[in-house]
């Protein structure tokens, strides 16, 4: 064999190792079958109401680049819904973002907001929500169109865990983490 044969099968080797990783072990490998057993996770009571939520954003390296807190304000009627969000960054910047979630009789989410391109999609199944969709940054953020993918987990106590990544041409540019509460629901340690 040539040093290109062996150059070429390294690098096939190398490409399935990499679609088998980013498949079965990684962020976008979990499916909401993952999540079916546990609390039930239904968005029209988990939001509901005033929520408070904290979270803090990393950039492309791993290094926290922004801190927020926010203010949500969720109601439904029947299996429409809409969340405003206001969010604190700790740059002063704030931010406010209104969502109308269509919940399908199947568990299905649509999920429309301004700066999302077209609608969202996601699913509601056991203790995880996940939803899909395309968001425009703000022109100051730079304008771009991220393919953004959030996971959110119920935990015992009623508080989410919210994992959001954000790609570019399917490379992570940005991870969000949050935790989201009723807002009558005390912190832990008072």
């Amino acid at each position: 064999m040539s040093i290109l044969t062996y150059i070429l099968i390294g690098g096939a080797i190398v490409a399935a190792v990499m679609v088998l990783k980013s498949r079965y072990m990684s962020f976008q490998a979990q499916t909401s079958a993952d999540y079916a057993d546990g609390p039930v996770f239904d968005i029209r009571e988990q939001f509901n109401g005033p929520i408070a939520c904290e979270g803090v954003i990393y950039g492309p390296t791993g290094r926290v680049t922004s801190r927020f807190v926010a203010d949500f304000e969720a109601s439904w009627d029947g299996n429409v819904g809409t969340m405003t969000e206001t969010f604190q960054y700790d740059s002063g910047n704030t931010q406010q973002r209104v969502w109308t979630l269509t919940l399908g009789n199947d568990g299905g989410i649509k999920a429309e907001a301004p700066d999302v391109v077209g609608t969202g999609t996601g699913k509601q199944q056991g203790s995880a929500v996940l939803l899909t969709y395309r968001i425009k940054l703000a022109d100051e953020a730079g304008g771009h169109v991220l393919d953004t993918t959030d996971w959110m987990y119920l935990m015992a106590n009623g508080s989410i865990m919210n994992r959001s990544q954000f790609r570019k041409f399917g490379i992570k540019v940005a991870e969000l983490v949050a935790t989201m509460r009723p807002k009558d629901q005390a912190y832990a340690g008072e």
